[in-house]
């Protein structure tokens, strides 16, 4: 229908210029009463296996370890894994108020499903419109108190979840996570699209699984090949944020529940550009 057209059919209407045809619907939820959250960052990736969790948790130990508060909304509702890292196997408490967030050791708050489930290992067999309105829900009706950052942690693509946070979720920015391997030209190019379409500004790339540093000789090896973030983030109009190492480090306290005791220098960036 064209615009004059919609005008014509709305203009003996006691609501004309108010309505949905005249005017988009602002679908944002309203944070919990006892939230104050100043940014709330997206960290995204086009397809799964690239580590986005990982860099999810490392940014907020970066944001910590310059004293800023943190949270981080775990919205891969069916593939939880933020918890298991910071050492979580609690359920999360609830009031008449909201639900309470569990605290990591380092003092960041964190809510996810695995915090809710009887048994952790029980597998979430949702349809994605209960999914996306339990993302909603760790918005609207968990006290996430006094934050300087909320980090929401997607799943993989460009699905219900996603689509749910940006347009649920006052999101103020997303970080892209990729990996080296040629087939990411195309899969940065629709989580950058989608993140554009939907009014969501771009902070930047970053790559995990960029390189490995020979234990003997200091050599970067390209395990996963060359790498071509740089000429992708050009091509976009965007930045490099980070390139992450193979890190065994990463990955032992990841297998051993201890991320609160990380260090990851590669995303200082990262914590410059957010604040």
């Amino acid at each position: 229908m064209s615009e004059q057209c919609s005008k014509e059919s709305c203009a003996g209407c006691a609501q004309a210029g108010s309505c949905s045809s005249q005017k988009p619907a602002d679908l944002k939820e309203p944070a919990n009463p006892y939230s104050c959250v100043r940014k709330v960052i997206g960290v995204v990736s086009g397809k799964g296996g690239v580590g986005k969790s990982m860099v999810t948790a490392s940014l907020a130990r970066q944001l910590r370890k310059q004293g800023y508060t943190v949270g981080i909304l775990d919205a891969d509702i069916t593939g939880p894994s933020i918890p298991k890292m910071y050492g979580l196997h609690e359920r999360a408490l609830g009031a008449e108020e909201g639900i309470y967030p569990c605290v990591a050791e380092d003092g960041t708050k964190i809510m996810s499903i695995n915090l809710m489930l009887e048994n952790e290992e029980d597998p979430v067999i949702w349809r994605g419109p209960v999914i996306a309105g339990v993302v909603k829900q760790f918005w609207t009706d968990v006290m996430w108190g006094d934050l300087d950052v909320l980090l929401v942690d997607m799943p993989p693509g460009t699905g219900d979840v996603p689509l749910t946070v940006f347009q649920s979720l006052p999101v103020d920015g997303t970080v892209i996570v990729t990996s080296p391997q040629d087939l990411v030209r195309m899969i940065v190019k629709k989580a950058y699209s989608m993140a554009k379409q939907m009014n969501i500004p771009v902070l930047g790339l970053v790559e995990n699984y960029s390189y490995l540093v020979c234990p003997d000789c200091g050599k970067k090896i390209e395990v996963f090949g060359h790498s071509h973030i740089d000429e992708i983030a050009a091509e976009l109009g965007t930045e490099v944020l980070g390139k992450i190492p193979i890190d065994q480090t990463l990955a032992e306290a990841v297998e051993n529940e201890q991320f609160y005791n990380v260090e990851n220098p590669y995303l200082d960036e990262i914590v410059d550009k957010i604040l």
